[in-house]
């Protein structure tokens, strides 16, 4: 059997097991240090890019870096605006020379969303959703007639709050895995 017969069948569920393990190591370990190692993100990468060229040949490489290049382009401007660390980046960088463009996107969209309940959540879970949420009621209910004398921006006047995102990426990557079972 060679990788071209392998490919119809690496194509479904399977090629995605790996990508899923490895962000669940990199949740585990954004949750333990608040870190994602370079090492793991690295390692995803280069491995993720072999993956694609031995199954796939050069297309298959086209493809992984498109991948990275996607998964980068991605995440950048919150990284750069203080939403995110660079692990985060460098993570869905990573996922992304497995996943090719077309994966990529979609594990972008099941993290947003998997992201977004996961901060409701912790917000939630450490007592400060509702002050979060107040905050910006009241910000938005003026927000056409200009600051109040003596207000803060949401968020300002409230501690920030670090959520480690990686789980979120590990959460959409699941989804991404499941979906794949189903498609």
């Amino acid at each position: 059997m060679t990788s071209t017969d392998l490919a119809p069948w690496l194509g479904s569920n399977v090629s995605l097991l790996l990508p899923l393990l490895l962000s669940i190591w990199m949740a585990w370990g954004d949750i333990r240090t608040q870190r994602i190692p370079n090492y793991l993100t690295l390692g995803t990468a280069v491995a993720g890019l072999g993956f694609q060229l031995g199954f796939f040949g050069w297309a298959g490489l086209w493809s992984g870096f498109l991948g990275l290049a996607l998964g980068f382009g991605l995440l950048i401007m919150p990284y750069l605006l203080r939403g995110m660390g660079a692990g985060d980046v460098k993570a869905l960088a990573a996922l992304g020379a497995w996943l090719g463009p077309q994966h990529t996107f979609f594990l972008f969209l099941y993290m947003g969303i998997c992201g977004g309940l996961l901060i409701l959540l912790v917000l939630g879970w450490r007592g400060v959703l509702w002050s979060y949420l107040r905050q910006v009621w009241n910000y938005l209910r003026r927000w056409g007639r200009g600051p109040a004398p003596g207000t803060t921006p949401p968020g300002e006047s409230l501690p920030q709050q670090k959520i480690p995102y990686a789980v979120a990426m590990a959460l959409g990557m699941a989804v991404l895995y499941w979906r794949g079972l189903h498609y």
